[in-house]
């Protein structure tokens, strides 16, 4: 049984227009007209329980106002929306129990106090006995290997310790549903891996359904085998991750950095030449041929350090919208 259900799901905000000048701000206060703006346009999806998909978009798709609707913080315009059995826009006190939202760019930590008595607050908040807090607090703590970090004030810790900590407090009442929005959002690549591997034990351990937004793209291919892409409000993909790769994005990217120039012509014997700057050369190596080219590329080059990388989601997207919906 889907954990997740939404059907026809729409989000349409009034915006008031007013002229400019006084006569503007007059008229605004006795007669006002409206602009109507779709945020999202007649949606419809299942999740079930212990999925991970991934949710994607460009800034203004409209993710972020979907994941507020499936949180209850905002209401539809229109459709029909079920998570763990609830209505979300009701904010029943047992829904809030079974859901938990991160948004990488807010915090629900205090700033000067250290992250134990915020969590301690959590806590409290949903009536967690304190031996219950305890346990989860040791096994959470050193899932995300904050056991020596809890105690220091939150303005002290760094962007990827604040993350972990801001998990450990979402995921204190276990919720069976985690709603992620952009949790890696300006971390490095150390401290991204490290959200990445605790998501996915989480997920491991107690098979918690969890809907992920992310601009980067290493995020969605660590995590999901499902993906939903949403443009202009409307859902137009949602499969699997690998069949969106293979046809919108077939390529994928190894930047080198050479020890000695070589030719652009002996370079493109290894794929397509994106680009060369001095030592350092960029190359579209299909998906298929990618183990293969690397290991020619180690063994006739004399390479310092190699990347490969998918491409950029925006690119994945544009692809997608161009293409129609699939």
């Amino acid at each position: 049984m889907s954990i997740i259900k939404v059907n026809n799901l729409s989000k349409i905000y009034r915006v008031a227009l007013k002229q400019p000048g006084l006569k503007g701000t007059i008229s605004h206060l006795f007669r006002r007209t409206y602009r109507e703006i779709p945020a999202v346009r007649n949606i419809s999806f299942k999740i079930e329980p212990g999925e991970i998909v991934g949710f994607l978009g460009a800034n203004g798709a409209g993710k972020t106002t979907t994941l507020k609707m499936l949180t209850g913080l905002i209401y539809p315009s229109a459709g029909e929306i079920n998570v763990a059995g609830f209505i979300p826009f009701e904010r029943k006190k047992p829904f809030l129990t079974k859901i938990s939202l991160v948004m990488g760019q807010k915090q629900q930590l205090l700033w000067d106090l250290p992250a134990l008595d915020s969590l301690k607050i959590n806590a409290a908040v949903y009536e967690i006995p304190e031996p219950i807090f305890q346990k989860r607090l040791a096994e959470l703590s050193q899932m995300l290997s904050l056991q020596t970090k809890l105690t220091q004030p939150v303005r002290k810790l760094s962007l990827g310790e604040r993350m972990k900590a801001e998990l450990l407090a979402a995921l204190l009442h276990h919720p069976p549903v985690l709603f992620l929005d952009e949790p890696t959002l300006g971390l490095d690549v150390n401290a991204q891996v490290a959200v990445r591997d605790f998501l996915r034990e989480y997920n491991h351990r107690y098979n918690a359904t969890i809907l992920l937004t992310s601009h980067y793209m290493a995020d969605i291919t660590a995590l999901c085998k499902r993906v939903m892409v949403i443009n202009e409000g409307k859902l137009i993909y949602d499969g699997k991750l690998e069949a969106l790769l293979a046809r919108f994005a077939p390529c994928r990217e190894i930047k080198l950095e050479l020890a000695k120039s070589v030719s652009p012509e002996l370079l493109s014997q290894y794929g397509n030449l994106h680009s060369i700057d001095g030592q350092v050369v960029s190359l579209l190596v299909p998906r298929e041929n990618l183990t293969q080219t690397i290991t020619r590329i180690i063994n006739d080059l004399d390479i310092l350090d190699f990347v490969v990388s998918e491409p950029p989601i925006e690119e994945i997207i544009g692809a997608l919208f161009r293409s129609g919906r699939i």
